[in-house]
């Protein structure tokens, strides 16, 4: 028999753990004394842990918006979030700020934005306390004024949260780019870089008017040239750069003209090579055409002889004539 009742005892305390797991009383009853009876159903907390939603987290949620004055929030609302995957508690704080701070944050545009990846708490935060986003985030933009000097800036961009503009809007990095490129063509349009020195709010002024903020999740208060510095001279370095391209165009077309001065003696020397050539073989058939004119009849010996002593007799004189012109170089080196 005390077996019996133990075993029954176990029972009825199971059961009533389920029932009290299943049924948060204390939920209920904090919920009926926070928002009055049948605003929080104890079937709603029940189908919460059906459900396997955190009744805490909703209850608190919907307390917490009661209490700041978003009383048209239901359960159900905070329920269907919670189950699309939503952060219930980042909205509910998000909803509260932006009431306070006087902002126009819909409940639909807080949900969208939080399953959308954005963090509607930092948005509405940054709505009231602006933040300040360097361009570029490392390191100085380089931009060359119209006279060839080269500065290098960086900006400081203070931005505010577009809370309408959040949802498919752009995000820092395409402020941060557009900024960057609106430094570098209002230096761009200097005509020379001590202009730009003078006067670095041109550049704030010039980049502002062209309403970078235009489809992004931000609303751009104030761009501030943080840094300004005077870089290479590009232009001069380009001239120089270019000078020196054209001096090797011209050494490289003096080569072609001198290779082909080369090519054209050396063609002119086999040319002199083979008229040479010619010569000796022409030289060749001088005796073959003294053999035939003996052998026909039209030459004699002496006519042979005579030929002879004629070529003796030049070559003596030529010797003589050598002789006579080193021998006179001699002497008017002597004199001298």
């Amino acid at each position: 028999m005390p077996i019996i009742q133990m075993f029954m005892l176990g029972v009825i305390v199971f059961v009533t753990l389920t029932i009290f797991y299943f049924v948060p009383v204390g939920m209920w009853v904090q919920g009926v004394v926070s928002l009055g009876l049948g605003r929080i159903r104890i079937i709603d907390l029940v189908r919460m842990r059906l459900r396997k939603i955190s009744p805490r987290l909703v209850t608190d949620g919907v307390i917490n918006l009661h209490k700041a004055g978003l009383s048209h929030i239901s359960t159900d609302m905070l329920e269907t979030h919670y189950l699309a995957g939503g952060n219930v508690q980042n909205i509910v704080s998000a909803l509260i700020a932006a009431d306070k701070a006087d902002i126009a944050l819909k409940f639909e545009t807080a949900t969208a934005i939080d399953l959308a990846g954005r963090d509607v708490l930092v948005a509405v935060q940054t709505s009231v306390y602006p933040k300040v986003i360097n361009a570029p985030m490392e390191g100085y933009l380089a931009a060359v004024a119209k006279d060839g000097i080269e500065l290098k800036a960086r900006a400081r961009v203070t931005v505010r949260t577009n809370i309408p503009g959040l949802v498919g809007g752009a995000t820092d990095d395409t402020i941060i780019a557009r900024v960057g490129e609106g430094i570098v063509s209002a230096i761009g349009s200097a005509v020379n870089y001590s202009q730009v020195l003078e006067n670095p709010d041109n550049i704030s002024r010039a980049v502002l008017d062209k309403g970078l903020d235009a489809g992004t999740a931000f609303e751009i208060l104030s761009i501030d040239i943080a840094d300004l510095d005077v870089g290479k001279n590009i232009g001069a370095s380009l001239q120089a750069d270019q000078a020196e391209a054209d001096l090797r165009v011209a050494q490289a077309k003096a080569e072609t003209r001198r290779a082909m001065a080369v090519a054209e003696e050396q063609e002119m020397t086999a040319k002199t090579q083979e008229m040479k050539a010619k010569v000796v073989e022409s030289e060749a058939e001088v005796p073959k055409a003294m053999a035939q004119a003996f052998r026909d009849g039209n030459m004699g010996i002496m006519d042979y002889y005579k030929m002879e002593n004629i070529k003796s007799d030049t070559i003596m004189r030529d010797s003589i004539s050598d002789t006579s012109s080193s021998s006179s170089k001699d002497e008017t080196g002597k004199d001298s």
